[in-house]
C-alpha cells in the first residue's frame, strides 16, 4: 500500500457529536451513501473511498456511486448544448438515483457525498428538487459554492459563476442567521487551505491569469455548515483522499475510522468501457467525456511483472462489451499487477497498467485513448495519470522514466496527467512513481496505433 502523507492532514475544524448529527450508536444500521462525482468525471473516482468505507464495516450494497451520462456542465446553463447537462438535468438524474437507492434498501434517508460539481447537484436536489427530508447528511468536497469566479457580468449564465442566477439562489440566506444551507440535513464542506485550483483569488487555472476572481480560498465553505480545512490537499483530494474520507466518516458517524484499506482474499473486478464523444461545436477536440457504454469494445487482461511490465503468460480474461459496456466480472489476484488492453473502433489500442487491486470493485471504468495529431510523430507515447488528484511538484514525490520533472506539469496542483513522447522504437519498460505508488508498463509502437497509460489508484 502506498505511503500516505499524514503530515499533510491538518484540520482547522472538525466538530463531532450534536453538531455533526451523528448516528445514535455504532450498532445502528449504516445508511445508504450515494456518491456524486464532479464535472467531466465518473463513478470510478470513488473506488478507493468505497474501499475505505467497506474496510470500516460499511456494507457494500449500501454504497452507491452514480455515473452521470453527460458529466460536463453547459457553457451557459440556460442554453441547450449537445453532450452536456444543465443544472436541472443533473439534479433530476441525482433525484432518480436517490429514489432508486431508497427503494432498493428500504431506507428512509440517504447520505449524499459529492465532489466539486457533484455538490451543486446535491444542494439543488435538497433545496429545490424534493430532497429536503430524504437526506440525513450532505458532504461537499471542493464544491465551488461561491463560484470559480464571482465577477459581475462575466459569464454569469455559467453554473460556476458566483454572481450568476444558479449559485445566487442557492446561496441566498435561508433563515434569520443568514445560513446558506437548507433543510434538516447536516452539512459538511471540505476544502483546502490554499491549494484548490478552483478556489483561488487569481484566475490562473480558469484562463484568467492575473485577474482577480473575487473568490477566496474559503469559497467552498457554506454558512450554517460544518466547514473543515485540510492543509495542502488539491481540488480532487477534497473528496478522494484518505484525509477527506476520515473527515467524512467522522462527520457521518461520530467515530474515528481506520484509513488503511483492508485487503480481501477473493477480488472480483468489473466496470464499464466508456468512450469519448466529439464536441459538435469543436469537432477536432475528439476528447469530449461521457459515461456512456462503449458497446463492441473489447478488453483483454494480462498479469504482469510489477518490476518490468512484462506479461506473465497468456491472457487471464477477455471480453467484448455488450450494450451495457461491462467488461467483467473478472476474478483477480489481490497481489498481482495487471495490464488492461482496450481495442475499439476509432480509438488507439490502449494498454493500461494498474497497481494490484486489494479489494473487489464494480466501478473499474476505463476508456481507450484517441491520438492527437501533435503526438503522431513520436515512436511511442506514455501517459501518466492520477484520476483522484493532481500532480503538485513542490508537494509530491514523483518520477517518470527516471526524471523528477514530469512533462507538462507546472508548479501548483492543477494538472492530473503527464505525457511522455519517446523517439526510441525499441520496446522497453517505463516506470512511474507518485508518493510511494509505483507503476511499470511497456512502451508500444505508436505506428501501430498503440499507446501506454500508467494509471494511479491512490
Amino acid at each position: 500500500m502506498p505511503r500516505r502523507h499524514f503530515w499533510l492532514f491538518a484540520f482547522s475544524t472538525l466538530l463531532l457529536g450534536a453538531c455533526s448529527g451523528t448516528l445514535p450508536t455504532s450498532e445502528a444500521p449504516r445508511p445508504p451513501v450515494v456518491f456524486v462525482h464532479g464535472n467531466g468525471d465518473s463513478a470510478a473516482l470513488w473506488q478507493s473511498t468505497l474501499w475505505r468505507f467497506e474496510s470500516n464495516g460499511w456494507p457494500r450494497d449500501r454504497l452507491h456511486a452514480i455515473d452521470v451520462p453527460y458529466p460536463l456542465a453547459r457553457d451557459a446553463d440556460n442554453k441547450p448544448q449537445a453532450g452536456r447537462t444543465s443544472t436541472d438535468e443533473h439534479m433530476a438524474f441525482l433525484r432518480a438515483e436517490v429514489q432508486q437507492v431508497l427503494k432498493r434498501t428500504g431506507a428512509a434517508q440517504v447520505v449524499l457525498v459529492g465532489n466539486s460539481r457533484g455538490g451543486n447537484a446535491i444542494r439543488n436536489f435538497i433545496c429545490n428538487g424534493g430532497g429536503l427530508n430524504l437526506v440525513s447528511h450532505a458532504v461537499l468536497g471542493g464544491t465551488p459554492n461561491h463560484g470559480v469566479q464571482a465577477i459581475s457580468g462575466v459569464n454569469e449564465a455559467n453554473e460556476f459563476s458566483g454572481t450568476g442566477p444558479f449559485l445566487s439562489q442557492l446561496n441566498a440566506p435561508k433563515n434569520a442567521q443568514g445560513d446558506e444551507v437548507c433543510g434538516p440535513a447536516k452539512w459538511l464542506t471540505i476544502r483546502s487551505d490554499n491549494n484548490d485550483k478552483f478556489a483561488q483569488p487569481d484566475g490562473l487555472w480558469i484562463g484568467m491569469k492575473g485577474k482577480a476572481t473575487n473568490v477566496t480560498f474559503a469559497g467552498p465553505e457554506l454558512k450554517g455548515a460544518t466547514n473543515v480545512v485540510i492543509a495542502r490537499i488539491d481540488h480532487r483530494e477534497t473528496s478522494y483522499s484518505a484525509a477527506a474520507f476520515e473527515a467524512t466518516f467522522r462527520f457521518i458517524t461520530g467515530q474515528a475510522p481506520q484509513v488503511v484499506i483492508r485487503p480481501e482474499t477473493a477480488v472480483v473486478l468489473n466496470g464499464k468501457l466508456v468512450g469519448l464523444g466529439s464536441n459538435p461545436q469543436d469537432p477536432k477536440s475528439g476528447n469530449y467525456p461521457n459515461n456512456l457504454p462503449l458497446a463492441g469494445a473489447s478488453l483483454t487482461v494480462y498479469a504482469v511483472d510489477p518490476l518490468t511490465g512484462q506479461r506473465q503468460g497468456a491472457a487471464v480474461h477477455r471480453k467484448t462489451a455488450g450494450a451495457d459496456g461491462l467488461w467483467g466480472p473478472f476474478k483477480a489476484q489481490a497481489q498481482t499487477a495487471y495490464e488492461f488492453v482496450i481495442e475499439a473502433q476509432g480509438y488507439a489500442t490502449t494498454h493500461i497498467y494498474r497497481s494490484p487491486f486489494p479489494r473487489s470493485s464494480d466501478i473499474v471504468h476505463m476508456k481507450p485513448e484517441r491520438l492527437a495529431e501533435a503526438d503522431r510523430s513520436a515512436a511511442a507515447l506514455v501517459s501518466f495519470v492520477r484520476p483522484r488528484g493532481y500532480f503538485d511538484p513542490p508537494r509530491d514525490s514523483m518520477r517518470l522514466d527516471g526524471k523528477t520533472s514530469l512533462p507538462g506539469v507546472p508548479p501548483g496542483a492543477g494538472v492530473a496527467s503527464s505525457k511522455l513522447r519517446l523517439d526510441d522504437k525499441t520496446q522497453r519498460s517505463v516506470a512511474a512513481e507518485f508518493n510511494g505508488e509505483r507503476l511499470v508498463g511497456l512502451t508500444w509502437p505508436l505506428a501501430e496505433g498503440r499507446t501506454t497509460v500508467l494509471e494511479l489508484t491512490y
